[in-house]
């Protein structure tokens, strides 16, 4: 649903088989050459796949290394993938980066997966030695009490799935293409993901208010588009006011995805919490080059 993810990652991981049937691919998108490099893993949404990072990757802070994740619900799903819970196709992603990743970035589902995975992390489930020191979420899906979800919330996503997928589309490639055809595609794919998909979608959002948040003590930005139809700033405002140490930003008149949107700003704020909360050596010391995998 995005651009492609070719365009700058070159596999590095592969346990066999098919490299596209694999259910989570990582791939080093970006090496930092720095002494001591920050390794950033980037988890997309559902029906999407790692190439919706690729305006991201020139821009971020030279002192990432840049790792990015195709996932099990990139595109229309590789079979089977819901009959897991998220949290494990994300540990697997963790487990792709050597040594763990320092920083998790994650957009929509992807944030579900993150959370998930982090509240298992915090109460020990998880290697513990993989966790990541802070976390950016774009367009965060969550609400803090069972009680804030009712029969209209489920209605809401249920009949808007297609107009999700087309604004999806609309950030890559297929934004070129008539509006007609453009739903009628949505329309396949929404068939394609089927309920199976969508409900894990939902019900994995359903599960955000047992989230054990208050142990998750890193730092957080969350970054939320003021129109977005699908995760709402409430969401990113509640999340932040359910964390210990988070910074929420709104950007107006953007959408579901505003790293693409509005790429340069998404840059800036992120390299800005990165430097002022990981701080490191000069962004523009000699050493910190990079170098790019295609």
């Amino acid at each position: 649903m995005s651009v492609d993810p070719g365009r700058y990652a070159t596999p590095l991981r592969q346990t066999g088989g098919q490299p596209e049937q694999q259910p989570v691919i990582v791939r080093c998108a970006r090496r930092a050459l720095a002494p001591d490099p920050l390794r950033v893993l980037l988890l997309h949404g559902l029906c999407s796949n790692a190439g919706v990072w690729d305006p991201f990757l020139p821009l971020a802070d030279p002192r990432c290394e840049l790792w990015t994740a195709d996932l099990p619900w990139r595109g229309t799903g590789v079979h089977g993938w819901t009959g897991l819970p998220v949290e494990t196709w994300a540990d697997q992603a963790v487990a792709g980066v050597p040594g763990g990743p320092d920083v998790v970035i994650a957009h929509s589902f992807g944030t579900s997966a993150a959370l998930t995975w982090l509240d298992r992390w915090s109460t020990g489930g998880a290697d513990a030695a993989r966790g990541p020191s802070a976390v950016v979420l774009i367009s965060p899906l969550y609400r803090a009490t069972a009680e804030e979800f009712d029969w209209n919330s489920l209605a809401y996503y249920v009949n808007n799935f297609d107009r999700i997928l087309i604004e999806g589309m609309q950030m890559g490639p297929s934004r070129r293409l008539p509006d007609e055809r453009r739903h009628t595609i949505a329309m396949k794919i929404r068939d394609l993901v089927s309920p199976y998909g969508w409900f894990q979608f939902f019900g994995t959002y359903l599960r955000m208010p047992q989230m054990r948040t208050e142990r998750m003590t890193m730092p957080f930005l969350l970054v939320s588009g003021g129109d977005d139809m699908v995760a709402a700033p409430s969401d990113a405002q509640a999340l932040a006011m359910s964390l210990p140490d988070a910074s929420v930003h709104v950007l107006p008149c953007h959408g579901h995805f505003p790293m693409v949107s509005a790429v340069e700003e998404f840059a800036d704020l992120t390299n800005t919490f990165l430097r002022t909360r990981l701080p490191g050596p000069p962004s523009g010391s000699p050493h910190l080059t990079m170098e790019h995998h295609r």
